[in-house]
């Protein structure tokens, strides 16, 4: 069985230290440094931190870091100018490892072009975990479900399904790629710059720290070029609706301190919520106004034999798929439980590949609306299903929290 999630997280390193919280993992210092730097330190275990200055415009028309704020950086040994240089490519073990409490995430202009994001890889490449990982007496797993073959989305993206868009981050071995999903904000109706995704597309779990460079692109390559016709293809085509960086990360305790590349640890808690910014400041409007939809998250679906039908989103990147265009998978779900003590997860047929992690997983609720209940976390080596996590009380706290660490702003 294939794990969504990044290669190298079982390799690299010891563990990200762990919390006194049972729910919440945080990223501090909300700091929003519009268009040319974002950064969170982690002050707090209880996601507590409040905002601090704002970056301000100098007589030069350059944004002004406040200095408190680098000073904050520097002691964690970020150096922003620098960082933004080119300084993020440095993973060494020991400096990622020693910033794994911390979400450092400087908005780097430009960096998300139409070639590096086009080139971005499965993050899931040649892992997976064995069907043998989840054998016996693990709480309650169905048959297996027959596989769905993926239907590519109909062009344009926007106008079938709104709410999708792929997250793009670098890690140790290169430039990734996830799928995500826009959705509301209990603080900001109608105004809301909440990406839902799965936690292995921020965090590499219990050996690892936080991914960089973490962006959202909604409706990404919304005419649904070919591979080849967006080689010449300009910014505006294959992001219409901009870059968003991520401001603000946040995921769950248990992902933090069990996920890993195989064996589907902390799957049953594999979620994330990213704030985001626009990178070129945009025109005052949020992400939901922007993308003109947002989906709400149903943290109490029903129980998995009630539920009728599940459609998964995602941009599939491994083979026989490219990562460029959109597809969907609708099964009626089944039961999967990865450990006895974890929450039981959703299984749909689907050959969705990886690249599809993080993608939403909607399902219509009792009052006839679609709702966001799962989000892509696992599947087999070999395809033909996918699995994602029930969203609960773990979820709602992570999403909660950083709902209201933006309220009033």
């Amino acid at each position: 069985m294939r794990s969504i999630r990044p290669p190298f997280a079982a390799r690299r390193g010891r563990s990200a230290r762990r919390r006194t919280s049972p729910v919440l993992a945080a990223v501090g210092l909300a700091a929003a440094l519009t268009l040319t730097a974002t950064a969170c330190d982690s002050g707090s275990d209880t996601a507590s931190g409040e905002p601090t200055a704002s970056a301000s415009q100098g007589g030069d028309g350059k944004i002004q870091i406040p200095d408190d704020i680098k000073n904050k950086l520097k002691e964690h040994g970020i150096d922003v100018d620098k960082w933004k240089k080119g300084a993020w490519k440095n993973w060494d073990r020991d400096e990622w490892l020693r910033q794994a409490d911390e979400f450092i995430n400087p908005i780097i202009k430009d960096l998300w072009d139409p070639a590096r994001m086009r080139g971005a890889d499965d993050p899931d490449k040649n892992k997976g975990v064995d069907d043998a990982d989840l054998t016996g007496d693990q709480g309650v797993t169905d048959p297996e479900p027959a596989p769905v073959t993926a239907q590519a989305v109909k062009a344009s993206y926007h106008a079938s399904v709104p709410e999708a868009g792929k997250v793009f981050f670098d890690a140790p071995e290169g430039t990734m790629v996830c799928s995500a999903t826009v959705v509301e904000d209990p603080a900001h109706p109608g105004k809301s710059n909440l990406v839902w995704t799965a936690g292995h597309c921020v965090h590499a779990g219990k050996k690892g720290g936080w991914y960089r460079n973490i962006a959202f692109v909604p409706s990404y390559n919304d005419a649904g070029r070919t591979e080849a016709q967006l080689e010449s293809a300009p910014r505006q085509e294959v992001a219409p609706y901009g870059v968003w960086w991520s401001d603000w990360a946040q995921t769950s305790d248990q992902w933090i301190e069990q996920g890993g590349s195989t064996g589907g640890q902390g799957a049953s808690y594999d979620y994330a919520v990213l704030h985001v910014t626009p990178e070129k400041g945009g025109n005052g409007k949020s992400l939901e106004e922007t993308v003109g939809s947002a989906l709400p998250v149903n943290f109490n679906a029903p129980a998995v034999p009630r539920v009728s039908s599940i459609t998964a989103t995602g941009y599939p990147a491994a083979a026989p798929f490219d990562g460029q265009k959109l597809y969907q998978c609708t099964d009626r779900p089944g039961r999967l439980s990865v450990a006895q003590s974890d929450p039981t997860m959703y299984r749909i047929g689907c050959t969705m590949t990886g690249g599809s992690s993080g993608g939403g997983w909607v399902a219509t609720g009792s009052d006839g609306k679609p709702a966001l209940v799962s989000n892509t976390s696992i599947g087999p080596v070999k395809f033909g299903w996918l699995a994602g996590p029930r969203l609960g009380d773990v979820a709602k706290g992570v999403y909660d929290s950083v709902s209201a660490k933006f309220a009033g702003r």
